[in-house]
């Protein structure tokens, strides 16, 4: 009996020991760099926050006997604050791995920290091209979208429909410049014409002489170089201005669910976009977005369902290889298909870039609509090697060429 209750307590003690051990580990940290405040604040914001902790309930809360832990930082749209942001998480709160970074020029400092300190960033929220390009590096991925994708998916459907002449109205920063440059090299090269095009700072609120100027141009579409409040003031003022009823149409290269929702499908109806994720895909879809609902009431963007995405596989990979070591959890993620609510046999190329399906949706008219952000009507399911940049024209010097 003695024997027993001796067997007994060893194990107890033993149990009692490990559990010691586990919590004088250190968590594992997690930083988000997001726009709380701005005008991507909607696309990523709490609700990317929000997508990381649910991935990391998901997962089980800990791995190698460590605790995840998220943390966050607003950046309001600054590339400077984004860079220090990333520096502060890495070099004096222990952060692994830095998710989201919404806005490119954001993302292009913050990603330079990053690669600097040999550590994994995925980007969620930005679009710039220029991530999986030229700014690439060993541990960079470029998760949700990109602006060749936008442009390959939105503008060739639109020429290939008879909409051949474009003007641009674009937001005069990294992901605004390259999204009219990618859009405007697959307008040409599906034999449309570029009739001009007007740059407009940041956060513009009075769109009225940027709109005069493309509406003179009597181009058939008004491609949108911009993103978020930007997106949804052009579009509102766009209607005003009558310029959809006068036959031109306006085209937002970047789109999100929460955008129409603020601008209301009596705006909206028939706008043309591409999105990497919509709520109501599929079964999945809406499984998720029902939880996520529940924390946010507003279903979750296409970044913040890649946030969700990326952070889970990342946790994945970091158990898999039983370690928190940069090269080797990333060895795993690239080696390891991304199968979940937003991709199917998603994969992580040698430059970075994650590829995954991509969808071409219209924006439905008010009498199509069942509800609130039932906004959406699939169109086409464009095949990731088809939407994305193909590996031949990649400026990434990490690809072999």
């Amino acid at each position: 009996m003695r024997r027993v209750l001796a067997g007994v307590l060893a194990c107890v003690f033993a149990i009692s020991a490990n559990a010691s051990l586990a919590q004088d580990k250190p968590p594992l940290k997690l930083g988000g760099i997001l726009d709380m405040s701005s005008l991507y604040a909607d696309i990523t914001g709490s609700g990317s926050e929000t997508a990381a902790k649910m991935a990391v309930e998901d997962f089980g809360g800990t791995v190698l006997g460590r605790k995840v832990e998220i943390v966050v930082g607003d950046h309001l749209n600054k590339a400077d604050l984004a860079a220090n942001i990333a520096r502060d998480m890495i070099d004096n709160q222990g952060v692994e791995m830095i998710f989201d970074v919404a806005a490119s020029a954001t993302a292009l400092a913050a990603g330079e920290i990053a690669k600097a300190r040999g550590k994994i960033i995925m980007f969620n929220g930005p679009g710039s091209i220029r991530l999986s390009n030229e700014a690439c590096g060993p541990y960079t991925v470029h998760y949700v979208f990109d602006t060749f994708a936008q442009a390959n998916v939105t503008g060739l459907a639109a020429v290939k429909s008879g909409l051949d002449t474009w003007f641009f109205l674009t937001a005069d920063y990294a992901f605004g410049q390259d999204l009219e440059k990618d859009t405007s090299n697959v307008v040409v090269k599906s034999g449309g014409k570029v009739l001009g095009s007007v740059r407009h700072p940041i956060n513009t609120s009075d769109f009225s002489s940027f709109l005069l100027q493309a509406q003179a141009s009597k181009a058939k579409v008004i491609g949108l170089a911009n993103a978020g409040g930007d997106t949804i003031n052009a579009i509102k003022q766009g209607a005003e201005f009558g310029i959809t009823k006068g036959g031109q149409k306006i085209s937002p290269l970047l789109a999100f669910v929460t955008d129409i929702d603020s601008v209301g499908l009596e705006t909206a109806q028939g706008l043309l976009l591409a999105e990497a994720f919509y709520w109501d895909l599929n079964d999945d879809t809406r499984a998720f977005t029902k939880r996520f609902m529940e924390r946010t009431k507003r279903v979750p963007t296409s970044a913040q369902a890649g946030v969700y995405s990326s952070v889970l596989h990342y946790l994945q990979a970091v158990k898999a290889a039983g370690t928190t070591d940069a090269a080797a959890v990333m060895k795993v993620m690239k080696e390891t298909p991304i199968n979940d609510m937003f991709a199917k046999n998603g994969k992580i190329r040698e430059d970075g870039r994650m590829v995954h399906d991509m969808y071409l949706f219209e924006v439905k008219k008010p009498s199509e609509s069942k509800g609130r952000w039932d906004d959406y009507k699939l169109l086409a399911t464009v095949p990731g090697d088809q939407a994305f940049q193909p590996l031949s024209e990649s400026r990434c010097p990490l690809v072999k060429k």
